[in-house]
């Protein structure tokens, strides 16, 4: 009996590994991935295998999940995805919100927004998204104004008030860590500026407010929105285990947005 028992539960086991489903999901460096392969954890136990799929840029994931080379992918917000499907066509939609990363203003000459001088330069990512979002974080800190009515991807064109006559280099989101040597200040995105050893928290000299509508989302083809695998996908990302783990990892530098 006991032999049978063994067998029949040997059974049962590869039963279940062959049923388990396998997605690909694509994220950026950094909090993304590492997040993920905890979410990747939660979801093994409900048959669900995840392959991560590193990218070192913005661009890329969204072209490669609309060509169906993943499944999903991990890394923007929702204004960002927003543009892309408007300037590239992408059938992409969000089915789940996972974190809010603050975006910072990072320096390595100066300790205050207050000490940046006439004509400093400010370099902000190149995409219209976050290159607005930090736009938008330097109005909020008085130091710019901005036109009326540009929503959330101004542009330095769109700078209507610029009392310091601050030079904005608009650079690659990814290169903006780098930048530091040359720039006064540069506004990071969270996980490229935890990726180059800079910790929000401590190290940024000014910092988004927490009611920022830039939470981070889940993204997949309109097609598989209603997929039975991306319900255990959200779930998987929505669990109290990675819930934890966020909080437990980042300390407030990144956080749950569900």
């Amino acid at each position: 009996m006991r032999k049978l028992a063994l067998t029949l539960s040997a059974l049962a086991l590869s039963a279940a590994m062959a049923s388990a489903e396998e997605i690909k999901v694509g994220v950026s460096v950094g909090e993304h991935a590492e997040i993920m392969e905890q979410v990747a954890k939660v979801a093994k136990d409900k048959g669900l295998d995840i392959d991560i799929v590193e990218f070192t840029d913005y661009v890329v994931p969204n072209q490669a999940l609309n060509d169906g080379d993943l499944q999903a992918n991990s890394f923007q917000h929702q204004p960002y995805l927003d543009n892309q499907i408007k300037d590239r066509g992408f059938d992409l939609v969000a089915i789940g919100k996972t974190i809010t990363t603050p975006m910072g203003v990072y320096s390595a000459k100066l300790k205050s927004l207050d000490d940046l001088p006439e004509g400093g330069k400010v370099a902000i990512p190149n995409d219209p998204t976050n290159g607005g979002r930090a736009l938008l974080l330097l109005q909020d800190k008085g130091l710019i104004k901005l036109a009326d009515g540009v929503g959330l991807t101004p542009t330095p064109l769109d700078v209507a008030e610029n009392a310091r006559n601050l030079k904005f280099l608009e650079l690659d989101a990814a290169q903006l860590p780098r930048a530091l040597a040359d720039a006064d200040v540069a506004v990071i995105n969270t996980n490229y500026a935890l990726e180059a050893g800079l910790n929000p928290e401590k190290n940024a000299i000014a910092i988004e407010a927490a009611e920022s509508p830039y939470a981070n989302i889940i993204v997949v083809r309109t097609a598989d929105k209603d997929a039975p695998w991306a319900k255990t996908l959200v779930d998987s990302y929505h669990s109290d285990a990675v819930k934890k783990y966020i909080q437990d990892k980042y300390h407030g530098a990144v956080i749950p947005a569900w």
